[in-house]
């Protein structure tokens, strides 16, 4: 398992954010995740530059292992990130 922080910024409703997740959980992997969509006013306006800071299109999921970002749903390279 992983010893790198992860941090999920997703949609409450995105397929890929769900997928994401549950492939997280599946390999018992901790995360923190913000559901983007869900937050109102200045605090989603902060949490909007701070995905920006990862990816600049501001797309979903975005998936920060880590010093290293992986935008949208690719198992492959979330496992790699994580070392499994």
């Amino acid at each position: 398992m992983s010893d790198k922080p992860v941090k999920i910024f997703s949609l409450s409703t995105c397929s890929h954010c769900k997928a994401t997740k549950r492939l997280l959980d599946e390999c018992t992997v901790h995360y923190d995740f913000v559901d983007v969509d869900l937050l109102e006013g200045e605090e989603r306006k902060a949490i909007l530059e701070d995905v920006k800071k990862f990816n600049p299109r501001c797309s979903f999921p975005t998936v920060v292992i880590g010093d290293t970002v992986v935008v949208g749903y690719k198992e492959d390279k979330i496992k790699e990130a994580l070392g499994l």
